[in-house]
């Protein structure tokens, strides 16, 4: 009896299978860096009683990863091109699956938010690593398009996940919110070890991130309209959070459902994102994406305490919603528009800086009167005036022309 060899795979489709795989790597890790924001949020109400934290001791587990984040940011390309882009990256994935191990199994406050602080770090290191090395991988053009759209997708639908997949932890043990990404960042790591290329990274080791960059206008109003959005955003969600469950009696999984208008949205209008920028520019979008939020909280602020959810949480997050889908690919846009090629990749970690900076500085204030003042309405009025501060940034900003630093020396 004889058998006919199977032919072996091409070339070239040897290559779109290895680049699938790496795709899913680098997507995965956005996947759960994202994830990680909304099960903590989750948890924060449960962890906080089981642990005796006040809302504004317990929200360091939220706001402690934005900072984390924030602070690798400005370093992490430097580490990256002096180290090795592939080591850094898998090193860093290792610790994450570590810290996530470590997470579940220690107790103390203080070991919780450090473990937290340390996630985010790594975060920092592989999430603009991610991007890089697709468009190192992915030739310019439709491929990299669309590598670059799966890469935005897992980002966006990650936070919708963590709310649904923390609904269901919480309920059996708050340490599995913790614990849950250890084996996922194993496989991940395991998948990256045969894919992520190895070897130096082109070009020059990039500049440490310089504050003179600031001096451009649109990537400074960039920077702090983002701040404003997602510090806002997250304060908004764990107000809300500890208002269900602790208030209403909602469970975790209830208030999860309760959320989902305010991520689900955006992670299905991702991929129209730059249609949408193509047509209408982003000084409109820039300003309806501050806009909404903005409606929103007001909405909120004006509704009595212990309105039905369709006449009041529901609304609010819609509009908050809708600010996102409108300015997240916007701001991203316009912070590197008028920013010199050299530049654009310090530009970046100034604008990432940024938008961490404004859920690690903001979320502490919020969960103050949360702690202290009676009732939600004083931590919503802050909310409210960061948002009207994004506004106000984002209405002075249209008209004026980006600030030319891509001819200024520095």
């Amino acid at each position: 009896m004889s058998h006919t060899a199977r032919p072996a795979a091409s070339p070239p489709a040897r290559r779109h299978g290895r680049q699938g795989l790496l795709l899913f790597v680098l997507s995965g890790n956005m996947l759960l860096d994202a994830i990680e924001v909304s099960v903590v949020l989750m948890a924060l109400p449960t962890v906080g009683s089981r642990l005796g934290l006040s809302p504004w001791g317990v929200q360091w587990l939220m706001s402690g990863f934005a900072l984390g984040f924030a602070a690798m940011l400005l370093g992490g390309p430097r580490i990256a091109a002096r180290v090795g882009r592939r080591p850094v990256y898998l090193g860093a994935m290792l610790v994450f699956g570590l810290a996530s191990v470590a997470g579940g199994l220690v107790s103390g406050p203080a070991a919780l938010v450090a473990v937290r602080v340390v996630k985010g770090c790594c975060a920092a290191l592989t999430a603009p690593a991610g991007l890089a090395i697709i468009n190192d991988t992915f030739p310019e053009g439709p491929e990299r398009r669309r590598a670059v759209s799966v890469y935005s997708l897992f980002g966006a639908a990650g936070f919708t996940a963590g709310l649904l997949l923390a609904g269901l932890l919480v309920e059996s043990s708050w340490r599995w919110t913790f614990l849950f990404p250890a084996p996922v960042a194993l496989l991940l790591l395991v998948c990256g070890l045969y894919v992520l290329p190895s070897g130096p990274t082109d070009g020059p080791a990039p500049r440490t991130p310089r504050l003179a960059l600031l001096r451009d206008r649109a990537l400074l109003r960039s920077a702090l309209g983002a701040a404003s959005l997602n510090g806002t955003y997250q304060s908004l969600l764990v107000l809300m959070t500890f208002q269900a469950q602790q208030r209403l009696g909602w469970t975790p999984w209830q208030t999860a459902l309760a959320l989902l208008p305010a991520c689900v949205p955006l992670a299905l209008t991702v991929p129209f994102a730059g249609r949408l920028v193509a047509r209408y520019g982003t000084g409109r979008l820039i300003i309806l994406g501050a806009l909404f939020p903005f409606l929103g909280y007001v909405f909120y602020l004006a509704k009595p305490e212990g309105s039905p959810y369709a006449l009041g949480m529901l609304p609010a997050l819609l509009l908050v919603e809708a600010g996102f889908c409108c300015a997240f690919m916007a701001l991203n846009i316009q912070a590197t528009a008028s920013v010199r090629a050299t530049d654009r990749g310090t530009a970046v970690s100034l604008y990432q800086t940024g938008v961490q900076l404004g859920a690690g500085v903001l979320l502490p204030l919020v969960a103050l009167p949360l702690t202290y003042a009676d009732g939600y309405r004083p931590a919503l009025l802050i909310v409210t005036a960061a948002g009207a501060l994004g506004l106000a940034v984002a209405v002075t900003g249209r008209g004026t022309r980006p600030g030319r630093t891509g001819d200024a020396r520095h």
